[in-house]
């Protein structure tokens, strides 16, 4: 009896590993996920995939064909190893691009210093020459979107969905932010909204595009026009 207890307690405490072990996977970068992978870091995957704009269906925790074709259109667009498996490279750009100013329900939570980051290249990309007010304003454009049902549901998202911004289009997205445009990312993100309602803003002096100029103007700072 004594040994079958032993033998009892033994196999308990391996079951309890495995579980254990099982659980800890479920952390997105803990593995290299790719085809016939599924659980809810897969789920994890594609919501932050979708809050940048790639189409792959629903988030169902399973890593299938779209699935696989949206990574590879991800690492394709940013530069890294297109296999379609979703490594440590992939998973580490993504969660930076995405930050964590959602949660998996797509519902915003808050912003946090990883958006201030990337508003403030979004400024300086979008609007460096522009008075103070104008450079505010951009900023709560896009603070602005985060609350709109019609764009991504997080900062890094909206930045980064595709064919949004010149400056990402560009690359001037990437240029170091000046302390200006630092100043009024955060003044954004604290409140100060000088085009309350914009969703849009635009250079009128660079574009002839219909849809935009047709959008109502809220008002004009500097070389560019704020828009619902």
């Amino acid at each position: 009896m004594g040994k079958r207890r032993i033998f009892a307690v033994i196999a308990a405490t391996l079951a309890s590993v495995l579980i254990l072990s099982v659980t800890l996977q479920a952390a997105l970068g803990d593995r290299i996920l790719g085809r016939s992978a599924n659980g809810p870091e897969v789920r994890e995957l594609q919501v932050r995939l979708k809050q940048l704009g790639y189409v792959l269906g629903s988030a169902d925790g399973k890593y299938g064909h779209k699935t696989e074709a949206a990574v590879r259109l991800f690492q394709r667009e940013h530069g890294i190893r297109v296999d379609g498996l979703a490594g440590a490279s992939t998973i580490s750009l993504l969660k930076k691009l995405t930050g964590v100013s959602t949660n998996y329900g797509g519902k915003a939570v808050g912003l946090n210093s990883n958006d201030l980051n990337l508003l403030s290249h979004a400024v300086y990309g979008e609007a460096r020459g522009e008075p103070f007010e104008g450079q505010v304003a951009v900023a709560a454009v896009l603070i602005t979107r985060l609350k709109d049902p019609r764009f991504p549901k997080s900062i890094a998202g909206i930045i980064y969905q595709p064919g949004a911004f010149s400056s990402v289009n560009d690359g001037q997205i990437n240029l170091s932010p000046s302390a200006n445009a630092i100043k009024a990312a955060r003044m954004a993100m604290n409140g100060w909204d000088p085009v309350p309602g914009a969703i849009y803003f635009f250079a009128p002096s660079k574009t002839k595009n219909r849809f935009i100029w047709s959008r109502p103007q809220i008002k004009q700072i500097g070389n560019h026009i704020f828009t619902r």
